[in-house]
């Protein structure tokens, strides 16, 4: 099975990542791509990485990414005749998908290509899916694909009530980061958050968590500071961005890595920081969630808070009690390296793939 993963990249990355590296966006193609997915942004190339060791031939590409995407089209241009179009982002990507010849083309950020250009994807491959664990946007564009996987579990009969197919698949943790990261920084910061640091979509997690650093010490790493006062502990504690495998190597030496989801997720646990942080050794901090004992035992494996007194009262307990706290990241990273691994994730990505391709 051939599979084109369409993917984005937070516009903030991708400046902050060509400005510390001069002269790539001139660089080719593929020096561009392996560079942007050497950072461990996001899901960078775990898809296609654990695909092809499954036997599937995948690739991803970043529809945004100006300089990486116009690399391409610079070097296709001449031999397939290729010309930009009033939208040049989405008609790269549509040429890469004549190019890739893929039996399934798979979305990572729903919102992103228009309406146009997911038709145009499915006249070439036959199958479009997409993956979310955001806001969904309306019925009509939900509609657009043949089938939608999502970590949040409250998502699947939704869509389904739409009449369109669904499946549950959790997110996972890429064990290629451990071979990063430099183990002379364990322990270097107490209880960390990194993360994005608006007062809008993260409105509600983010304000408890600047109340909770009031009353015990938290340092924060992310980005968008909008809405904080400079007196808030937040500003206060800010450490600047962290991206990609610089932000692995911040949980990694964090003795307590602190994790909230955002409202849209219900109550169930599901995000990525679950499996970051305790992929790379840290004891996770995350707020309760109906369904967090399928994915790891509270109270042996991760910890958890229902409200600010219960965050702060754990916090001051782990920073002075290091052997618990070591036993209890210990389990949380062996659960991790165990069940949640992208290997794992992708074998059941192809069958889902497979089989809802064979249904339709």
């Amino acid at each position: 099975m051939r599979v084109l993963i369409v993917d984005t990249c937070y516009p903030a990355f991708v400046q902050a990542h060509y400005a510390s590296r001069p002269g790539l966006r001139r660089a080719p193609y593929d020096e561009q791509w392996r560079a942007l997915m050497d950072t461990f942004f996001g899901t960078a190339d775990s898809y296609s990485h654990y695909l092809g060791l499954l036997g599937h031939d995948a690739h991803e590409v970043v529809a945004n990414c100006g300089p990486l995407q116009h690399a391409w089209a610079s070097e296709h241009s001449v031999r397939r005749g290729f010309r930009l179009r009033r939208r040049p982002s989405e008609e790269i990507v549509v040429r890469q998908a004549e190019w890739f010849e893929p039996d399934v083309a798979y979305v990572q950020n729903l919102s992103y290509l228009s309406d146009s250009t997911l038709d145009r994807l499915k006249d070439i491959s036959g199958f479009v899916a997409g993956q979310i664990a955001s806001e969904a946007p309306s019925a009509e564009r939900l509609r657009k694909f043949d089938l939608l996987l999502t970590s949040f579990p409250h998502f699947v009969e939704r869509f389904r009530e739409l009449g369109v197919a669904s499946e549950y698949l959790r997110i996972g943790f890429d064990e290629r980061v451990l071979g990063r990261l430099e183990e002379t920084e364990r322990d270097r910061y107490g209880a960390v958050f990194v993360g994005k640091l608006n007062r809008t979509q993260h409105g509600r997690g983010n304000a408890l968590l600047e109340r909770a650093a009031q009353r015990v010490p938290i340092d924060f790493w992310g980005y968008n500071l909008t809405g904080w006062s400079s007196s808030s502990a937040i500003r206060k504690r800010y450490r600047g961005e962290a991206w990609g495998i610089e932000m692995f190597q911040v949980l990694h030496g964090a003795k307590i890595a602190l994790n909230r989801h955002i409202d849209v997720a219900e109550g169930h646990a599901n995000n990525m920081r679950l499996y970051e942080a305790t992929g790379v050794g840290a004891m996770l901090l995350t707020d309760e969630g109906s369904n967090l004992n399928e994915l790891f035992e509270a109270g042996r494996e991760v910890e958890t808070y229902g409200g600010e007194d219960e965050l702060v009262e754990k916090v001051s307990h782990y920073l002075a009690h290091d052997e618990e706290r070591r036993a209890i990241a210990s389990r949380g990273q062996a659960r991790t390296l165990r069940d949640h691994g992208y290997r794992s994730r992708m074998e059941d990505l192809a069958g889902f793939l497979q089989r809802h391709r064979a249904a339709a």
